[in-house]
């Protein structure tokens, strides 16, 4: 006598379906995953590029006039960067760049020594300052911050 059964039991379906759900929550796990990474990339590509144009805007405020774009800041102070539609301009308050990211920026004193090298103390050198610019933005994990310094001079005597 011949004991044959055709099609699935109850046990082949139940192990099917399991491994079905399986990948798909695997799948959906790395999607996930992948979306997070990218939006992190991409708000650190985003970062880079405000502090470079931060950079930029500091360096139009001293060609546009170094006495009073730059030289009538406060030492040590933080100033946010505005864009008035023409120009660049200091400010004391803040306006989230794109409701996410937070733009400041220090101009700080530079003094040379005897052989005219920036040094920690020394001569006071009245036209070239030291300018940090940060970016700050908020994520699940906390604050994250950005930062650059330079080294800008009245190259313009203005």
């Amino acid at each position: 006598m011949k004991n044959s059964k055709s099609g699935f039991g109850l046990v082949e379906i139940v192990i099917g379906v399991a491994i079905i759900s399986a990948s798909l929550f695997s799948l959906a796990a790395v999607a996930e995953i992948s979306l997070r990474l990218t939006r992190i990339s991409r708000e650190n590509i985003k970062a880079s590029f405000l502090l470079e144009e931060g950079v930029e805007a500091i360096k139009f405020l001293r060609d546009s006039g170094w006495s009073a774009n730059i030289v009538s800041l406060t030492t040590g102070a933080s100033y946010y960067l505005n864009f008035n539609g023409t120009s660049w301009e200091a400010a004391s308050v803040n306006s989230p760049i794109d409701g996410v990211f937070e733009r400041s920026f220090v101009i700080e004193d530079v003094y040379r020594d005897a052989s005219d090298d920036i040094a920690e103390s020394g001569v006071l050198d009245p036209d070239t300052k030291k300018v940090s610019v940060f970016v700050l933005w908020n994520t699940q994990t906390g604050t994250v911050a950005k930062s650059i310094s330079t080294y800008i001079t009245n190259i313009f005597n203005n």
